[in-house]
Order: C-alpha cells, then sequence, then structure tokens
C-alpha cells in the first residue's frame, strides 16, 4: 500500500486540505462569538449551511456513480475556493448574510467531494488494506485538525481573522493541484442507465440484503450526537470554565486520541466481529457525553473529550470498511451520498437541539439527556443484534438436523 503513489498523494492532499478547513472553522467561531450572541442562532447559521448538502445530496449521489469520480473531486475543489470569497465580503460588510452564503456555497462543495473521497479510496487499495487506509486517512485528517486549530489560534494573536481564510484558500489550492495528480482506473460507467435512475432509488434495496450494514448506519447516530455539538460545547465549556485556552486544548486532546484509537483498532479487529466491536466503542462514546456533566472541572473535560476521541478514532475505520467492502463499487457514489445526506440530517437536528438546551437547560443536564439517550440506543440495538444472531443461529442448527 505504501508503494503506491495514490494513496501518498490523497493523504498528502488531506493533510493541505484539513489545515486549510480548520482555520476556517476556526475563523467561523471567531466571527460568530463576535457578531452572534446566542447559541441557538449559531446553531440555526451553521444549519442552513448543513441544509444545503442535503438537499443537494442526490445529485451529488447520482453525479458521482455515472461521471469521472476524479473530475468530480477537482470541481468540488474549485467550488470550495471559490467559497471563501463570500467569507471574506462577511468580514468586510461584518454581514452574517455572507456567512450564510459562505457556508452554503462550502457544504455544496463538500457534498460532493467527501463522497467521492470514499468511492476512490476501494480504486486505490486492495480490500485488505482497507481498514489500515482508512485509519491512517482519518489520522492524517485528525492531524490536520489538531496543528489547523493550534497554528489558527497562534494567528489570532498576532493576525486579523481575514488571514485565517487566505491561508485557507491557499490549502484548497494546494489539494486542487494534487487532484489532478492521482491515476487511477475507474470502473466503467453506463451513463445512458444512470441517468434514468433517481440517485437513491437502487440504493435501498441493496442495504435491505446487507444487515450489517443496516446496523453500522443505526450506530453512527451514537457518535453524532456528541460530533453534532461538538464546537458549540467547546465554546461553552470556555465560559464556563472562563479559559480561552481550553479550546486548543480540547481539540489537541481529542484529535491526539483519535489518532491513537485509529491507530489501535487495526490490532485489535481479528479478536471479535467488526459489528460487536462497534457496539463496544458507541458505549466508550455514550459514556463520555455523559461524563460532561463534570466539564466545569477542567480536568474532567479534557478526560470526557479524550474518551470521545479514542472511541471514534476506533468506531468510524470499522464503519467505513463496512461499507466500502459490503456495497458493491457501482453503488459508491450513491451509497455515501446517501450516507452524507443521513449524517448531515442528524447533525443538524442534533446541532439545533445544542443550542436550544444550551440556552434552556444548560450544557450539565443536556449532556445527560444525550447521554442517556446514547446508552439507551446502544443497549437497545445490542438486544437486537443479539437475538438476531440467537434465530440465525437456531436456523442453522435446524437445518443441519434436516
Amino acid at each position: 500500500m505504501w508503494r503506491n503513489k495514490n494513496v501518498w498523494i490523497l493523504l498528502l492532499g488531506e493533510l493541505i486540505a484539513g489545515l486549510g478547513l480548520w482555520m476556517g472553522i476556526i475563523g467561523n467561531l471567531e466571527f460568530m462569538q463576535k457578531y452572534i450572541p446566542l447559541d441557538f442562532m449559531k446553531s440555526v447559521v451553521l444549519f442552513l449551511g448543513l441544509l444545503a448538502g442535503v438537499c443537494i445530496g442526490p445529485l451529488a449521489g447520482k453525479v458521482i456513480d455515472t461521471y469521472s469520480k476524479k473530475k468530480v473531486m477537482i470541481f468540488a475543489g474549485i467550488g470550495r475556493m471559490l467559497s471563501i470569497l463570500f467569507m471574506f465580503l462577511a468580514l468586510h460588510f461584518e454581514s452574517i448574510l455572507f456567512m450564510v452564503f459562505f457556508l452554503v456555497t462550502i457544504q455544496i462543495s463538500a457534498a460532493f467531494y467527501f463522497p467521492a473521497i470514499q468511492a476512490v479510496i476501494p480504486l486505490i487499495v486492495k480490500d485488505e488494506d482497507l481498514i489500515q487506509m482508512n485509519g491512517v486517512h482519518m489520522n492524517v485528517s485528525t492531524l490536520a485538525r489538531v496543528v489547523g486549530t493550534a497554528l489558527a489560534g497562534m494567528m489570532l494573536v498576532v493576525m486579523k481573522i481575514e488571514f485565517l481564510y487566505v491561508a485557507s484558500m491557499i490549502a484548497y489550492l494546494i489539494i486542487l493541484m494534487t487532484t489532478f495528480a492521482l491515476k487511477f482506473d475507474e470502473p466503467s460507467i453506463d451513463r445512458k442507465g444512470s441517468k434514468k435512475t433517481s440517485s437513491f432509488r437502487e440504493v435501498i434495496p441493496v442495504l435491505r440484503e446487507i444487515p450489517i450494514v443496516i446496523s453500522a448506519l443505526v450506530l453512527t447516530i451514537i457518535p453524532m450526537l456528541f460530533i453534532g455539538g461538538f464546537n458549540l460545547m467547546v465554546i461553552n465549556i470556555s465560559e464556563l470554565q472562563d479559559d480561552t485556552a481550553i479550546k486548543g486544548l480540547l481539540y489537541t486532546v481529542e484529535g491526539v486520541s483519535f489518532m491513537i484509537g485509529a491507530f489501535f483498532v487495526k490490532k485489535i479487529t481479528h479478536l471479535m466481529p467488526p459489528i460487536k466491536l462497534m457496539f463496544i466503542f458507541a458505549f466508550v462514546i455514550s459514556f463520555a457525553h455523559l461524563s460532561l456533566f463534570f466539564s466545569d472541572m477542567k480536568i474532567m473535560s479534557l478526560i470526557s473529550f479524550g474518551l470521545f476521541g479514542l472511541g471514534v478514532g476506533c468506531f468510524f475505520p470499522i464503519a467505513a470498511t463496512i461499507f466500502q467492502t459490503k456495497i458493491p463499487k457501482a453503488y459508491h457514489g450513491r451509497f455515501f451520498s446517501f450516507r452524507n445526506m443521513l449524517d448531515r440530517v442528524m447533525f443538524q437536528v442534533v446541532l439545533l437541539s445544542t443550542g436550544l438546551l444550551l440556552d434552556t437547560i444548560g450544557l450539565k443536564y443536556m449532556v445527560v439527556i444525550f447521554g442517556v439517550v446514547s446508552l439507551s440506543a446502544v443497549t437497545y440495538f445490542a438486544l437486537i443484534q443479539s437475538r438476531h444472531n440467537t434465530n440465525n443461529t437456531k436456523l442453522l442448527k435446524e437445518k443441519n438436523v434436516v
């Protein structure tokens, strides 16, 4: 795998783009803290951008499966660069409306780019290398997050916020150039047949035939309950502890823990079936969410975010490998767009709920509610999965007896 030039191009591009992405996100948080006082209004602004990504999802899936994935990534990269222009206008005019335009355009670009990336990975590495590649790819994106947020924090001390977006645009330009260097064989595409088919119409029957994929999709709701309110919780913890430096520490601890988890997961995948591992790490994530009840204590908030990072670092490479290997490659574009839409819808619900609950009942009681919901969901679906496995075992025994 490490001799594959495409792997290095993809990882290098992810690192550079991630730096730009997180510099932009820190810039967004700084802008919102300055001009949007209410947490709920912050969540509404973020919601509008995500909604655009959901609406474009069906078209994105169809385009990825119908046309060259490389070309889709290139055009999405161009769109991502152009979206930064709206943020410059937002800063110049101190306009929330232009920030909304920025979030809408960058989320539309992301709706094409990220499913295309997931569809490209199985084309450039062998199936037996997928879990390692997914783990490394996620580690690189997390490293970019850790370094990007740290750099952004330092830049804000000595520079204006505009320079964060200049750096972000330069990073997107570099990844666009690296995308041109990718060379891989794509499966033949029936464009006439694809154009007659709606984006997700053929995906649902495929999912019904693969129960493990449905279980994995359901379990991704658990980390989303934490991720959806991640930035708002970081801001709230910073205000609760009256410590601006805690923001960078929380991102760093979570990011380093994520990388440890993504490295560790490859060592244990042979011990038990992937779906059981996903239930274990979903439980760890749920417990991390619940432990934020003690987030007024600096050490406890760092432990909670570290535990969450470890859990998702193990959880997501397993989930990504299940999706890439169990779903036929001809459906990858539509499936990953479908999954992207589900994630975004869930993200939006959690984001708005987080903003509303932070303004009404506060962080401590909010994390208790989300933590209990997460633990209940993990327990419920684990019992269903256990019964399903028991029934399958009985059927196999009956067939053997006959």
